[in-house]
């Protein structure tokens, strides 16, 4: 028998993880869901006789490349608690696609590679999830390599990110000497065993800190020097207190080896503690400010991302929906906010690591996958009634634009639709100019683009060119009607409209917006705008 929504929220665990590229994000997913019974080997599970790979990374990019371009999200059960991670992307060039994602989350992992500490793109994460008051978990990754000093480790996070550090482990060693950990809060110790990330057999059984079973692990020295810098480190942080974690104040640090799957269950079990269940949206009713909340009896939500073609074979978009109250139903009838449409969700999915399966019911703080075909766009807030409104998501300013042609110029109608599906995405932006005929496609980064090539070849069967664009700099404007027809009308040449039709100054630089924003002071240019 189901729960009530209050209670079924309340077993929820939402969470990100965010890392600098490299530092083992990947790793780490595979490894929770190998620890919460998920999947049975971590990057290695067999769908549907397919060879063994990494299981959340399914783009073919991402395969070849190593790296993560895409936030997929991954529901796992777990000792009476529903997890729902979400993978983001690390690289820098992605973004907007992990700010998105963030939205949806109520806490984030942070992984840290071990012998590089905070790298610039954990900063930018970091920032975001700042912004948005998440509670931060951080995992000390690759200790079975040489590493930082822990107590430098420590003083980083203190001094880039402002957080009280609070380790509930304390690492014996790194590298060839690394032993394992010492519990601070039930003092024992969880020794580490060298072996190879295939092995089946598990890390030794934790044994007691003042035992004679240390010995098998540690030699004096080394268990003096473990007992010295747990001693060192009770002194100097701060205690860890759960409050201060969910203000977004403290972060609980973890040390360990996803590789290796050492510290992984002891993070999961922190996650399952301390980590929030979903709470109170902040929202609009019919225009009114109010606040939902996951008990309330509407179901509501917001589309925090669109992904097309995850089944190659189906041609599928799939909205990806974070719920926010109420209990969902499969065959439920939901409405579009801003569009009153209304959609009758017959196929709603959830992601069980390696598999999709129909989800039956579903409660705040679940991402449930709705099938549509070009219905729902990101920024979407979906109610029963159709009257609830999320803030909508932003879309950032691209830094790099470019004209993209197709080398078959019949083919030209079919890049118009597969552009349009990409912009929808938010893989990247698209800009159509008022005169001319070729498109205007904004990203962040440059790998954005080669992502964009690689589907629009694989999926949309296009072979592109991107070339370089008169422009440099886009800016949505926005002001006064009059003033805005004023402005559009002596810049018609470097007007262009949005996926979603709103109106997009394109500058030769950043010195000409400086310089029409000057002649038209009445007229605004955003680098950002809300989409939903």
């Amino acid at each position: 028998m189901t729960n009530s929504p209050v209670l079924e929220a309340a077993r929820r665990r939402t969470f990100a993880i965010i890392s600098h590229p490299d530092a083992g994000k990947t790793t780490l997913t595979e490894n929770l869901l190998l620890a919460g019974g998920a999947i049975r080997a971590a990057g290695a599970v067999r769908a549907r006789g397919e060879q063994r790979r990494t299981r959340s990374d399914w783009m073919k990019i991402e395969r070849e490349r190593g790296i993560s371009v895409s936030a997929s999200v991954m529901t796992f059960d777990h000792e009476g608690l529903m997890f729902n991670l979400l993978d983001t992307p690390g690289h820098e060039d992605f973004s907007e696609d992990t700010y998105r994602t963030l939205t949806a989350a109520d806490a984030a992992v942070m992984v840290l590679d071990a012998a590089k500490g905070i790298e610039p793109q954990t900063l930018k994460l970091f920032e975001v999830c700042r912004l948005r008051d998440i509670p931060i978990v951080t995992f000390i990754n690759k200790m079975d390599r040489e590493a930082l000093d822990p107590f430098e480790l420590l003083d980083e996070i203190a001094s880039k990110l402002a957080l009280d550090p609070a380790p509930l482990y304390w690492p014996a060693g790194s590298g060839g000497r690394f032993k394992g950990v010492l519990d601070l809060r039930q003092q024992r110790f969880l020794p580490y065993a060298k072996k190879s990330s295939t092995s089946e057999e598990g890390h030794p059984a934790a044994v007691a800190l003042k035992s004679n079973a240390m010995a098998l692990y540690l030699d004096a020295d080394e268990q003096a020097e473990v007992e010295e810098g747990a001693m060192l480190v009770s002194e100097a942080a701060k205690p860890f207190d759960p409050q201060s974690f969910l203000e977004g104040h403290m972060t609980p640090i973890f040390f360990g080896s996803a590789l290796r799957h050492f510290g992984v269950d002891e993070l999961l079990e922190g996650l399952g503690a301390y980590a929030p269940p979903p709470k109170a949206v902040r929202a609009a009713r019919s225009g009114d400010e109010t606040h939902v909340a996951p008990g309330d009896g509407e179901v509501t939500g917001f589309i925090f991302k669109v992904q097309a073609n995850m089944d190659p074979n189906h041609r599928d978009r799939i909205a990806f929906l974070r719920l926010c109250s109420g209990e969902f139903r499969r065959g439920m009838k939901l409405k579009v906010q801003n569009t009153g449409r209304q959609l009758s969700v017959n196929a709603p999915i959830m992601f069980f690591a390696s598999d999709r399966e129909l989800a039956e019911e579903a409660f705040a703080g679940d991402v449930i996958g709705i099938p549509n075909h070009g219905v729902l766009r990101v920024g979407d807030s979906l109610s029963e009634t159709g009257l609830v409104r999320f803030a909508g998501l932003p879309n950032f300013a691209p830094e790099i634009l470019r004209r993209v042609r197709v080398k078959d110029p019949l083919k030209a109608k079919h890049l118009k639709k597969a552009l349009e599906g990409l912009a929808e995405e938010g893989v990247t932006q698209l800009f159509r100019p008022s005169f001319g005929a070729d498109f205007i496609v904004g990203a962040v980064g440059q790998l954005q683009f080669e992502v964009m090539a690689d589907r629009l070849g694989g999926e949309y069967a296009l072979d592109v060119v991107f070339e370089a664009a008169p422009y440099a700099e886009a800016r949505w404007i926005a002001g006064e009607r009059a003033d805005l027809e004023d402005f559009t009308n002596k810049h018609r040449t470097a007007m262009a409209d949005d996926i979603d039709g709103q109106p997009v100054f394109l500058a030769k630089s950043a010195w000409e917006i400086g310089y029409v924003a000057e002649k038209f002071p009445k007229v605004r240019f955003l680098r950002t705008r809300e989409r939903g």
